[in-house]
């Protein structure tokens, strides 16, 4: 890695935490020694960027700072190019219009030798007809998980089964072609998981619910460990 590199990675570790940063953890991240780092830290503390901290204690950055971006090399362009395409294809409405604006967005502050090898991408994610329809509101769905709304539905089993579900929405995930909701059930007090092609008739409620202990998202995520 180019010491310049080096230095935004940085600058843009420390910037992405709010708490203490050791010398040791940079080290690990950038695969150098502690001394590298802590020559880094000067370094950059002598060019003028604000990072409080001492040798033996940790590292963090002032808040205030804006940090500079990094062009991107063309493998994290390919990730990223590739990444919006997906989300383009398998995302909801709202997601696809998103990725196809950020993509425009990166295309736009490339250089133009950049640009020629985006043009002539070799990677590429298609809508397929495997992807199964979903007749709810996804876009709706993503922000009551965001606002901690209430959602009620009606859900069809792959028996054939119905019945209601009121839910706390805490996240989603796609396996693809696949969608799934977890959320906390109310009417099985525990997690469930539901895939959105067999929801139906899906309702965003007015109330909201408050983060429990034990119906939370990183509860669930502790379970699965």
């Amino acid at each position: 890695m180019r010491r310049a590199d080096r230095l935004f990675r940085i600058v843009e570790h420390l910037k992405a935490r709010r708490s203490v940063v050791t010398a040791q953890s940079l080290a690990d991240t950038l695969e150098v020694s502690t001394r590298t780092v802590y020559r880094d830290i000067a370094d950059l503390g002598a060019s003028g960027v604000p990072i409080i901290g001492e040798a033996g204690v940790g590292y963090m950055l002032d808040r205030d700072y804006i940090v500079r971006p990094l062009m991107f090399d063309i493998e994290e362009l390919d990730a990223l190019m590739l990444g919006a395409q997906m989300v383009e294809s398998w995302g909801d409405k709202g997601l696809s219009q998103a990725a196809h604006q950020a993509i425009d967005k990166i295309t736009g502050v490339l250089p133009e030798s950049l640009q020629g090898e985006i043009a002539e991408t070799f990677l590429f994610s298609l809508p397929s007809q495997a992807k199964p329809l979903v007749t709810i509101d996804f876009t709706g769905l993503r922000r009551a998980i965001r606002s901690k709304n209430f959602v009620e539905f009606s859900y069809k089993r792959e028996d054939g089964k119905k019945s209601n579900r009121q839910v706390r929405p805490l996240c989603l995930a796609f396996f693809g072609p696949v969608w799934l909701l977890l959320g906390w059930c109310e009417m099985r007090n525990d997690f469930r998981n539901f895939r959105l092609d067999r929801m139906q008739e899906m309702k965003i409620t007015e109330n909201r619910f408050r983060d429990e202990k034990g119906k939370r998202l990183k509860d669930y995520q502790q379970l699965m460990c």
